[in-house]
């Protein structure tokens, strides 16, 4: 298992139900390198930890039109709706399981979340803007985020010394 979980690994996992960009307990557990069970555990175990905003629990409906989406039935024999967290119940979460691989996943997964709330804003901002000068300072500022992104997908996961 490497140090340090790569974006490239959250790329399509982050999934946008009812407005909000979230995560199902299944990938979390998958990021984190545990069983989906443990990820369940730590939430039913820390109630007072999840509030409102923190975890959306899927109804069948929900559920049912999120697994028509995906290329493969790998999420489809879930016996237990799932739970989608937000960017604030992954915070969460990263107290309570406190392993090297839960924050440095953390990390991973807010960093893409920030990237991604960005670039959304300027793609909106863009449709209004009338000024040709504001939007090309805009679009480089797109573009550089989109490098940022790209720069870290192709870093090597951990950066080892080289032996001689």
């Amino acid at each position: 298992m490497s140090d340090m979980v790569k974006i490239e690994n959250l790329k399509g996992k982050i999934i946008e139900i009812g407005g909000q960009s979230v995560l199902l307990d299944s990938d979390v557990a998958n990021i984190y390198g545990v069983e989906t069970k443990r990820i369940n555990e730590a939430v039913k175990n820390n109630p007072d930890k999840f509030p409102a905003g923190y975890i959306i629990e899927l109804d069948k409906t929900e559920w049912d039109a999120l697994k028509s989406k995906f290329s493969t039935s790998i999420k489809g024999g879930k016996v237990k709706l799932p739970s989608a967290f937000t960017e604030k119940g992954l915070y969460m979460l990263a107290t309570i399981l406190k392993s090297p691989v839960a924050t440095q996943a953390t990390i991973s997964i807010i960093e893409t979340f920030t990237k991604i709330r960005e670039l959304s804003r300027n793609v909106k901002e863009l449709s209004t803007i009338q000024d040709k000068a504001n939007q090309k300072t805009l679009m480089q500022s797109s573009e550089e985020l989109i490098a940022e992104i790209f720069v870290k997908i192709c870093k090597p996961a951990t950066q080892k010394p080289q032996s001689s």
